[in-house]
């Protein structure tokens, strides 16, 4: 028995070391190419990381310049406003109905002007807006002074819009203020109710870029309805002359007519005297008159 055991160990000892010393076959060419196109991989990935980096880098610098638009220099957020305000225009509006930055008859320079048949008039629309007691209160939303300055100075900018901008005879009886940022206009509604009941009751409709955009597509479909209504004015002038003239020709053509069937009965009665006087003549000519 133990022979036994000593030989199945001999056995098991000689597979093991068979086992190591056995050197497996590897294909040294497809590893080359494993390798190849992992690193060819790895290389496209860092080439999208690395322009996901450049992308991120300049969304940063787009934030921050915004971010010193919005809390920088009065001008600096005047121009963005003016901005943003006229590609929106420009992308709706047909070019001959709007201006920017026009002198109108009383010397002021509004930021827009919609132009529109009179009445209602053209149309004024102001980009500014007091984002400095915005921004202070935004400080400190606890602070009841400054919202009461916010919307003191959001009232005092109505009223600067109603007087400069809405002329009788001259203008349409109400204007816009254009808000640049959504959430402004949000928070003014929200928090704000009486400052833009107070705009409604002066004329002046507070927009946002979103309903601005509402507000001239409208504008436009209005202008294209006038539009085809003037060329239908138009045609139909035109149809009145033609059916005029077309009368006045009908007319003519039954004098024309009467003088026709005049004639031709004139043509009648001469081919009936013809008639008559060439057998006469036939006569006379076969007469004997005792010529040698």
């Amino acid at each position: 028995m133990t022979t036994y055991i000593f030989v199945l160990l001999g056995i098991i000892i000689v597979l093991l070391v068979a086992i190591l010393m056995r050197r497996p076959t590897v294909d040294i060419s497809a590893l080359r190419e494993d390798n190849a196109r992992l690193r060819e991989r790895l290389a496209e990935r860092l080439g999208a990381l690395s322009q996901n980096a450049i992308e991120l880098k300049n969304i940063s610098g787009d934030i921050a310049n915004f971010k010193n638009i919005l809390m920088g220099n009065k001008q600096a957020r005047g121009t963005f406003g003016e901005r943003q305000l006229e590609d929106l225009v420009a992308d709706i509006m047909p070019p001959e109905t709007y201006a920017f930055q026009c002198v109108l008859d009383t010397g002021v320079r509004p930021d827009c002007v919609i132009r529109l048949p009179y009445p209602p008039g053209d149309m004024i629309i102001d980009s500014k807006f007091p984002l400095e007691s915005y921004n202070r209160m935004l400080l400190d939303a606890n602070d009841g002074m400054a919202r009461k300055q916010f919307e003191l100075d959001v009232r005092k900018h109505i009223d600067a819009i109603g007087e400069k901008y809405i002329i009788p005879g001259t203008t349409a009886e109400s204007a816009m203020m254009f808000i640049a940022s959504e959430s402004i206009f949000e928070t003014l509604h929200r928090e704000f109710p009486g400052a833009v009941e107070y705009a409604a009751r002066k004329k002046v409709f507070i927009v946002s870029p979103s309903t601005l955009w509402a507000t001239l597509n409208t504008i436009r479909a209005v202008l294209s309805d006038i539009k085809i209504k003037r060329v239908a004015a138009k045609i139909r002038k035109e149809l009145d002359a033609l059916l005029t003239d077309l009368g006045r020709l009908g007319d003519r053509a039954t004098n024309v007519e009467k003088h026709f069937r005049m004639t031709q009965t004139d043509v009648e009665q001469l081919q009936i005297s013809i008639g008559k006087i060439a057998p006469r003549a036939e006569k006379l000519r076969d007469m004997d008159f005792g010529e040698d």
